[in-house]
């Protein structure tokens, strides 16, 4: 079991290791200011630098420019990188177990729990642990986007209003769920949603809402928000090459896990506070931020609920798996039981839900097994 003794004194001050510093190389794909990098990697590098004086430190590679998105997963197996933030829909093949849980948060409200949820699943059921294994990695932290709502020019408030219209998509159920509201589901890249519906290629998209304000910049050109709250999109924030992780000793094992749990924490709550932010600054822009009515709710829950019935047998025919049903029921239950826990402490609070983290999660890692 990881023992305590690290994690009051790392975060308080320095910790001391032995002289020789070692450096290690971090991956990210993403820009330096994207909150799935500026928070669990660029302040994470600073963090675990100075906490250690140096000794245990990370260059972190932004933009893919060490190894692009794809090849994430291959360039932390080849020892590339010792960490890097891998989505597993960019490589639905190698990790299909991963992909029935990024189908199941379809039916996700709870972005924060979610997030936790899959850290700790991933972190502890042998099915998912396996997975990473065979792929040349060990998962220790994942991440959730806030939860997807309707981005529209003509506003979404009701089923009828949902027939016809035009709307992008990111494949998978949400394909799926427009489907089942009349509406025409698009494919189109995010960065082509603000020229699509400037011109009225399309009306609408599915989009978290830090998309308003944030890089696409979306406020500028539509006039709606349906907060709706039609699931999340999960990931891993850490994916560790074995053998760096095994040439560590405990203390640097324990320093390391306490940083990652405060890089999880962060950048949920960041994304939290950027969704009030951009709806916020939205309505300041004259954006209708609407809710929906009661038919497109009842639609909503009805969809999810058979989605859920129904996944286990799509998922053993379209992805090759055994039956993930366990896997389903456990990650639901995890759902609920973080959404209960996170609810006895203040969810704008890094450092509290941090803390959970680690009491729930990363103190009851065997260091001298995980990993091996």
């Amino acid at each position: 079991m990881k023992k305590l003794t690290c994690s009051a004194v790392a975060l308080a001050g320095v910790i001391t290791l032995p002289a020789m510093a070692n450096s290690y190389i971090a991956t990210n794909w993403m820009s330096p200011v994207h909150i799935l990098n500026e928070q669990p990697y660029q302040k994470f590098a600073e963090e675990i630098s100075e906490t250690t004086n140096g000794k245990l430190s990370f260059e972190v590679y932004s933009s893919g420019s060490l190894v692009p998105a794809k090849t994430t997963m291959q360039g932390i197996r080849d020892g590339v990188a010792q960490l890097g933030v891998v989505y597993p829909g960019y490589t639905p093949s190698e990790l299909p177990i991963n992909n029935v849980l990024n189908d199941l948060v379809f039916t996700s409200s709870d972005a924060l729990a979610a997030a936790i949820a899959y850290t700790d699943i991933g972190i502890n059921n042998a099915m998912i642990r396996e997975e990473w294994t065979e792929n040349g990695g060990i998962f220790v932290g994942g991440y959730s986007t806030p939860v997807y709502n309707f981005i529209c020019m003509d506003p979404i408030r009701s089923l009828n209003d949902a027939r016809g219209k035009k709307i992008r998509t990111a494949g998978g159920a949400q394909t799926e769920w427009v489907n089942s509201l009349g509406g025409v589901p698009v494919s189109v890249p995010i960065a082509d949603v603000y020229s699509g519906l400037s011109r009225g290629s399309i009306d609408c998209t599915l989009s978290d809402p830090t998309n308003l304000d944030k890089g696409n910049k979306l406020w500028e050109v539509a006039e709606s928000v349906t907060t709706l709250p039609m699931g999340v999109v999960m990931g891993a924030t850490y994916v560790m090459n074995p053998s760096f992780w095994q040439g560590l000793n405990e203390e640097q094992k324990n320093i390391l896990l306490d940083h990652l749990a405060s890089g999880v924490a962060r950048t949920q709550v960041t994304y939290a506070a950027d969704v009030d932010a951009a709806l916020d600054g939205s309505r300041e822009r004259g954006l209708e931020i609407l809710s929906p009515n009661e038919d497109l709710t009842e639609a909503l829950a009805e969809f999810q609920k058979s989605f859920i019935e129904t996944l286990p047998q799509r998922a053993m025919e379209e992805r090759g798996i055994e039956d993930p049903s366990s896997l389903i029921d456990e990650f639901i239950a995890k759902q609920e039981e973080w959404s209960a826990r996170l609810d006895t402490v203040d969810r704008t609070d890094p450092d509290a839900i941090a803390q959970l983290i680690r009491a729930e999660i990363y103190d009851e890692v065997d260091l001298a097994s995980f990993g091996y």
